[in-house]
């Protein structure tokens, strides 16, 4: 099967309330806030019949309008990101009269995102019709980030299914032992459209509250998530200093040039 037989959906939730960095999708990155590239970078995925930012935010709703992009207004009560998602994949189908088959949750901390990380994570989903949930991981190169809470951790079994997901250096350095990979999530989740339905009208299981890792209510419930490995360098922005480094290293992104050039 192809990706051209789904309808698949890109939802990139955002809000400014930030406890750790407020205003974080507004930051500005070498001449455009955090969510535009995200947004723009999405739009050039042939993946999606559909992207959207779905947000309880004006300042962010009259942006992503400003540059023609695609805007669903939410709810501000949303804690999770799953939450606000689900919300904005009902109010699209309703307006547009169509029912999606697969709801792909890009975090809007990615700026780095490309089209090739969106394949990586859809293509177990394509593959299996029964498997429900997937997500996307990479290997953790410093220890800095292993040890950042920030940073989500992931272990998996024989066949990349996810064992554990923590803000905890996982799995133990204690022994001194390197037999295990060092795995980092990085800001892709992918669900089938109606189990993502069924996954948030389920109540937050105690894992996730203890970790808050929403992925992790999937996990105990009992269901499988894939995870797909890239070598893609990708950053997420979780602080002023992780924002710096970003913007250092996107000058030269030839993505960056071509989206700007069309502003």
């Amino acid at each position: 099967m192809k990706t051209e037989e789904f309808n698949i959906i890109g939802i990139i939730p955002a809000r400014m309330g930030s406890k750790k960095f407020p205003g974080k999708p507004m930051a500005d990155i070498n001449g455009m806030p955090m969510i535009g590239h995200v947004y723009n970078r999405m739009m050039r995925c042939e993946d999606f019949a559909d992207v959207y930012v779905a947000t309880d935010d004006q300042e962010i709703i009259d942006y992503i309008q400003s540059i023609g992009g695609n805007c669903i207004k939410t709810k501000e009560s949303h804690i999770g990101a799953i939450d606000r998602v689900v919300e904005a994949v009902k109010a699209i189908e309703e307006i547009e009269k169509i029912r999606y088959d697969i709801v792909v949750l890009i975090q809007c901390d990615e700026p780095m995102v490309t089209s090739n990380h969106v394949g990586c994570a859809i293509s177990p989903m394509i593959i299996e019709p029964e498997l429900q949930a997937a997500s996307l991981m990479a290997e953790i190169t410093t220890d800095e980030i292993f040890r950042d809470p920030n940073e989500i951790k992931v272990v998996v079994d024989a066949n990349n299914n996810a064992l554990y997901f923590s803000r905890e250096p996982i799995p133990s350095a204690v022994r001194g032992t390197n037999a295990c990979p060092r795995l980092k999530l990085l800001g892709i989740d992918v669900f089938r459209r109606d189990f993502i339905e069924e996954f948030n009208s389920a109540a937050p299981s105690p894992l996730e509250i203890t970790e808050c890792i929403d992925l992790l209510r999937v996990l105990e419930n009992g269901y499988l998530i894939r995870m797909s490995m890239t070598d893609e360098v990708t950053y997420s922005v979780n602080t002023p200093e992780e924002l710096e480094r970003v913007r250092q290293l996107m000058k030269d992104d030839y993505l960056v040039t071509k989206y700007l050039k069309k502003k």
